[in-house]
Order: structure tokens, then sequence, then C-alpha cells
């Protein structure tokens, strides 16, 4: 059950420090998540990738049927391979409002690019990571399609366990590499880079090699590695993912789909990279959120959860669960709030039709209890809440916070721990 809220909160984007292990030669190698995700579409990582040298196919972004036509005429290709640019995976077996079966098509004939476009640009593709009402397509990419003779999985990360960059790489590419290492560890490689002196000429080869690209292509396969660790450096990445680098029957080696974190604190220093965040798909209660430097996640539940801390926001998600009742979404107010913090994330809860009880968990470290209780008393009064409130604090100024509650006046339910409050508005909702 905890698993389950945890792991529904997680697929939204939350930012967690959660982190994933694969087993590398009896080593753990920790996967670490960003604080946030930087939504860039797959052209606008192709694109980062070609600007760094490293080889991926020839393509071009079109937003109009004429256009994408256009674009396919220009690549003079012998076969053409047609996305639909959206955040969501699994593209190839979506289904758009158009009729259309399918975000990805290969063809042959440019004047089908053109008919299929018509069929994708301004209409709603859905599939089983979108909304159900799916997500409108704005933008398709043209490119070139090529042949895979062989796949292979190449992977930089920071991993703590190492204090700094790693190359993780297999011979079995275009397949999910934790299944990989769990059947076949012994085909899962690692090298620690050095971050003072970069990707060495040996730990290149050696990597190939692992990666069972033979003669000239060996070479090749060391040259597009250094040029990805560039890149990965160059845009402050936690993680540069080529699955499947590939192999064609021309001899070249090409990175034919790629995934790229970013670290949210470089923001200030990769301006144009962050520029490029596609925000369209998001919520809009989540972008709202956002602009508070509040964590809001929407869940199905009707109970709001209004927490500091992604930790102890699962911990209540999940405890709610256990009492019967369901979250209706995940808030985490974070560190040093403000009292105009608390009271828009309570505009945001209660702008939710769903929520019929609000509990509000805090464990003041940092966090200042008497902060969070004004900014409580204050919301309440203005907003006209009209729903059953449960307020848990404990820790930093907690007396004084309690006091502030106790002589509002206002209708709030005082719990005095975690269970006691979930409990209690679990119980709100049943009157």
């Amino acid at each position: 059950m905890a698993a389950s809220m945890a792991s529904q909160a997680a697929s939204r984007g939350l930012r967690t420090t959660t982190s994933k292990h694969i087993l590398l030669n009896k080593v753990k190698c920790t996967w670490l998540s960003p604080r946030r995700w930087l939504n860039l579409q797959e052209y606008q990582s192709k694109k980062l990738m070609q600007e760094n040298g490293v080889a991926v196919q020839r393509f071009y972004v079109a937003d109009t049927a004429s256009k994408a036509l256009e674009a396919a005429k220009r690549l003079n290709a012998k076969e053409i391979v047609l996305k639909a640019q959206i955040l969501a995976g699994g593209r190839g077996k979506g289904v758009f409002d158009s009729g259309l079966k399918g975000g990805v098509h290969l063809t042959k004939d440019p004047a089908v690019v053109g008919e299929l476009a018509n069929q994708m640009l301004g209409f709603n593709l859905t599939t089983k990571q979108t909304p159900k009402d799916g997500v409108k397509v704005k933008t398709v990419m043209v490119a070139e399609a090529l042949d895979i003779t062989r796949e292979t999985y190449f992977a930089i990360l920071m991993d703590r366990a190492c204090n700094g960059p790693v190359m993780v790489g297999s011979p079995q590419g275009g397949m999910d590499i934790e299944e990989v290492a769990d059947k076949t560890p012994e085909l899962i490689f690692k090298e620690v880079i050095d971050i003072f002196e970069g990707v060495r000429d040996d730990q290149a080869l050696r990597m190939a090699a692992n990666l069972e690209f033979k003669g000239p292509l060996q070479r090749q396969a060391a040259d597009q590695i250094k040029r990805l660790y560039d890149l990965f450096m160059k845009v402050d990445a936690t993680q540069v993912e080529v699955n499947p680098l590939g192999e064609t029957p021309q001899g070249q080696v090409v990175c034919f789909d790629a995934k790229i974190n970013f670290d949210d604190n470089a923001e200030f220093r990769q301006k144009s990279v962050f520029a490029m965040d596609d925000m369209s798909e998001s919520d809009p209660t989540e972008m709202e959120a956002a602009k508070w430097d509040l964590k809001y996640i929407g869940l199905d539940g009707n109970i709001a959860c209004f927490v500091n801390g992604a930790g102890l926001a699962m911990a209540t998600c999940d405890i709610i669960d256990l009492h019967g009742g369901k979250p209706a979404n995940f808030l985490d107010l974070g560190g040093g709030v403000q009292e105009r913090q608390v009271y828009e994330a309570f505009k945001l809860l209660t702008a939710d039709p769903k929520v019929e009880a609000i509990l509000v968990n805090i464990f003041g470290g940092i966090v200042n209890c008497a902060i969070i209780a004004n900014g409580i008393t204050k919301a309440c009064r203005e907003l006209e809440l009209k729903v059953p409130l449960v307020v848990r604090l404990e820790g930093t100024n907690v007396d004084e916070a309690k006091r502030i509650l106790r002589e509002s006046g206002l209708p709030i339910t005082a719990a005095e721990n975690l269970e006691d409050a979930a409990k209690k508005a679990v119980a709100a909702i049943r009157k």
C-alpha cells in the first residue's frame, strides 16, 4: 500500500531524492533522481547532442503538415520516420483523436509524411503515460530512418558511491537496462571517471570494446563516448543515457535515442538549456505551485495533504490510505516557508472540488511552526474555509504555534501525532 502511494506520486514527476540501484560487478551504483524534471522534447535533446558533435540522425522539426512535407523532401532519405513530439512515452502504440493509430510512422514516400502530419498536428495523442484525454501534438520530428544492425546501451551518470561521474555500458541495448543487470550482470560494464581528468582514451576504448564494437567502429564508438562526456559536463547533466547506441550497416555509430537529466542547481549558468523547458504539457496547478516554490502533485482522493518534506509527504499519503482514506494531492512546502506560501498553498488545495478535508502535517526543523500557524489562520479567514481542517504540528516553536491556532477561534482539529491526524481526517469526511 505504501509503495503504491509513493510510486503514484513519483510517477507524476515528484522532486525526491529517491534512488534506484543496479548491481555492477558486485558494486552497488546509485542512480540519482534530479530534484526536478527539466522537460525536453526528443528533438531538443537531439539538437543538444548534434551541437556537441554527437552523431544523431538527420532531422527537422515542423509545426504544420506543409512544413513536414517540405522537411521530408529536404531530407532526401531512403526512408523517413515521423514522430509526434510529446513528453510521454509509448507514442508508437498511442492513438490520436483524429483516428490515426501510432505516434511514430515509417515511410519511403515524402507525400505520406504530409498526410500523416495532417492527422497528428493539432490532435490529441493518448498513450499509457498521458492523461485519459491525451496530449495535443504541436510539433512533429521528421528524421532520416536508419537501419540498426546492433544495439548497445551507454550512460554517464553522477554516482554518490564513486564521488563523481561514472560510465555504464552494456552490449545488450534497446531494452530495460535493469533487466539486463538482473539477469546477466556480467554484461554490465562500469568505468569511474576522474572529474578533473575527464574520460581518458584508454577508458573510452575499453568501454567501446566492452560494448563489442569491432575494428574501425571501436575507435568511432570511443570518440562518441568522449563527445557524450563533453556534453555531460558542458550542460551540467546528472545523467546522459543513450539507448540504443547503435551500429548501422553503413559502418556508423549513432545515438538513436537519448535521455538527458539536468542539475536544477545549475539553472543560473544553463539559461539557454532551461529556456527550452517545455511546460505546455504540465498540469496548470503544478505550474502555479512552482511559482511559490511548492511541490504539488494531484492525486485521485478527497483528503488534501499539506506537508513539509517529500518523505513526510509520502508517509502522510500512505497513512491516510492505511486508515481507509484517499489523498487528493501531494503538497510539499519544503524548508524556509513563509506565510504567503502557506496562504497560496491553501488556495491551491481549496480550488480542487474533490477536496473534502485538509490534513496539515508539519515537522518543524528548519520550518518555524508559528509561521505555519499564522499562515493557516490567515488562509482560513480570507478564503472562508468550508472543509474540515486537521492540523498536526511538531518541532520548532510548536507551543507558540499551538497557542495561535487555539486562540484563533477557528474550527481547527488538533492532532497529537501523524496516525491521530490521519484517523481524524478520515473520520471528518465520513460524518
